[in-house]
């Protein structure tokens, strides 16, 4: 068994063309020295730029999302390859990050790497980028049950949702990679169900660190033979 994690809707992209010729997009790539095109969306940067962008509070915090990855590969659980780790980006990438992976924990290299994998310079053999929906990764992972965690769903607590993932075999969750907002109507349509683990909006890094700490919990207390607990049935 293995529990697949995808961050969907990731504000992790490159500047998007109607931007490339804006101040705060000319600024910084002067100092950086780095091709405008082949930068990365930062709202630290570029906020003044994005204010017209479409859905622009979902978009442009690549470091929400470095920081969400830092706390599903640092984990026992992705160490023992019983983690699989795939990011949807909000303009359709999907990056699958290959089992061993190793991110690295500064943010200025963790930009240099994503801005090389999505301009087409590859990622080392450690991360494979192709183009894709939150359909394709799970055509893909060929899960037999997927949630999504959003304020927008049924409460749960994560004992008993980690329950429901651990008793499939092939299990899968999505976490909303983006500052604020939820998941689109596309998202949605592909999850078996919608829960909430929290009364408020917790950041996505938060979100992924308990439920892989919960699931991890859950594999060690089956494997060392303590009590069994009969798993709730998923709707």
């Amino acid at each position: 068994m293995r529990l697949s994690v995808v961050v969907a809707e990731a504000a992790l992209e490159l500047v998007p063309s109607e931007l490339l010729k804006t101040a705060a997009v000319r600024n910084d790539s002067e100092r950086r020295g780095v091709e405008a095109s082949r930068m990365l969306l930062d709202q630290s940067f570029h906020h003044s730029a994005m204010l017209k962008l479409k859905e622009q509070y979902k978009r442009g915090r690549p470091d929400l999302v470095h920081i969400t990855l830092m706390n599903m590969v640092s984990t026992p659980m992705y160490l023992d390859g019983a983690l699989k780790v795939y990011v949807h980006t909000w303009d359709d990438a999907i990056l699958e990050i290959r089992e061993g992976t190793r991110l690295p924990k500064s943010y200025i290299r963790f930009r240099g790497i994503m801005e090389k994998v999505l301009s087409g310079g590859g990622g080392e053999g450690l991360i494979k980028v192709q183009g894709g929906t939150v359909k394709d990764v799970l055509r893909t992972i060929r899960p037999d049950w997927v949630c999504g965690l959003s304020t927008q769903g049924a409460p749960m607590g994560l004992d008993e949702l980690s329950a429901i993932l651990m008793s499939r075999n092939n299990p899968c969750a999505i976490v909303g990679g983006f500052p604020h907002g939820h998941f689109s109507q596309e998202t949605l349509q592909v999850m078996n169900r919608l829960v909430r683990i929290d009364p408020r909006p917790l950041e996505a890094h938060v979100v992924a660190a308990r439920l892989v700490y919960e699931a991890e919990k859950r594999v060690r207390r089956d494997d060392s033979g303590g009590e069994k607990h009969s798993s709730p049935r998923p709707i």
